[in-house]
């Protein structure tokens, strides 16, 4: 069989022969939008100069850099989100996106205003996970007045200046959580709820809605406090041990934040019948996670869609630097998943 001409591919694509010549020599201007459709049409007959082709688009596509500022380099996790990130940004069709993903171990207001506004002066746009606070709101205020747009990923900020909000429906996530744990379970008991950090507004709105939604349809059931484990997993597993040596009626736990991997521990060491009791709702999936659903311990976990949600980010923070974005903070969720031992 011979292989497709120059002839062929103009055809394929629907240009003329000068055109795909003025792409393979890279001697002229050529619209992108033309440059892709004899791309793809050139992929499609298996044209022999694809990779010139390629080149000469990447040399003529619009470039970003992007700044991701995460957390706890330790977590699989946020590690986890990283590499999701970076999947998405070099799946980019038609721009070239150059990822800067950073990590903060010390999550004080200080340390993470310092270096996000560190990440603004590299890149065009910085998306960021952090606890609300002033200090916070303070640099990305600063970074927009710098023209740098800041993109709030899974939890948001109350600064108004944010560019735009990338996450889930937070308070359907929090009313879901409640109704798998009110058909899960019969007669009175008591719930717990652990949140990462009282300023996490994910967490907080979560909260929130799971208590509106129990004080509706299963007032039998007491819904504790909502505490804090600091992110941090002894303090969770602790947090587990008084509650399982105090109350006999802990019929569910609920952890919007860090520290399962503690809470899993903790219910490992109770007895088989103690923990058939218990129903245990959690957010997102890791290795950890994955294995308690694989016991059994785990209830569900409701889960943001990783490869959707990382492919929405890098879109938006795209469309945040573009000439005309606007004042206004975009708002953009997705649904989340919810995953059960039956499930994984």
């Amino acid at each position: 069989m011979n292989r497709p001409t120059i002839s062929d591919l103009a055809a394929e694509a629907g240009v003329s022969v000068s055109t795909v010549n003025r792409i393979l020599s890279g001697t002229a201007s050529v619209r992108g939008t033309t440059m892709q459709r004899v791309q793809a049409a050139a992929e499609r007959i298996g044209f022999y100069g694809l990779g010139a082709i390629e080149d000469r688009l990447k040399k003529t596509a619009p470039h970003y850099r992007l700044g991701f500022l995460l957390q706890q380099s330790s977590r699989e996790l946020y590690q986890l989100f990283a590499r999701k990130i970076i999947e998405a940004s070099r799946a980019r069709k038609d721009d070239i996106v150059d990822p800067l993903v950073d990590f903060v171990d010390l999550l004080t207001p200080e340390n993470i205003a310092q270096r996000l506004l560190a990440l603004g002066k590299e890149c065009d746009a910085v998306a960021v996970i952090a606890a609300d606070h002033p200090v916070i709101g303070n640099a990305i205020r600063d970074l927009r007045e710098a023209g740098t747009p800041v993109v709030t990923y899974i939890t948001d900020q109350s600064a108004p200046e944010r560019a735009a909000f990338v996450g889930m429906n937070n308070w359907k996530m929090g009313r879901t959580a409640a109704y798998l744990v009110t058909c899960m379970t019969h007669g009175p008991g008591r719930v717990a709820v652990f949140l990462g950090n009282y300023r996490y507004l994910c967490q907080d709105v979560a909260d929130a809605s799971f208590r509106a939604y129990v004080r509706e349809h299963a007032p039998h059931l007491v819904v504790q406090e909502a505490r804090p484990t600091n992110e941090e997993p002894s303090e969770a597993y602790r947090m587990v041990k008084d509650l399982l040596n105090q109350h006999e009626d802990l019929a569910a736990i609920l952890i919007f934040g860090g520290g399962i991997s503690g809470v899993l521990r903790a219910l490992r060491e109770a007895s088989e019948e103690r923990r058939r009791g218990i129903r245990l709702i959690c957010r997102d999936i890791g290795p950890e996670t994955r294995k308690g659903l694989s016991e059994g311990l785990i209830t569900a976990a409701l889960c943001h869609p990783l490869d959707a949600i990382s492919a929405l980010l890098v879109e938006t923070m795209i469309e945040v630097t573009q000439p005309g974005a606007g004042d206004a903070t975009l708002q953009r969720t997705l649904p989340f998943e919810i995953v059960t031992p039956e499930s994984i």
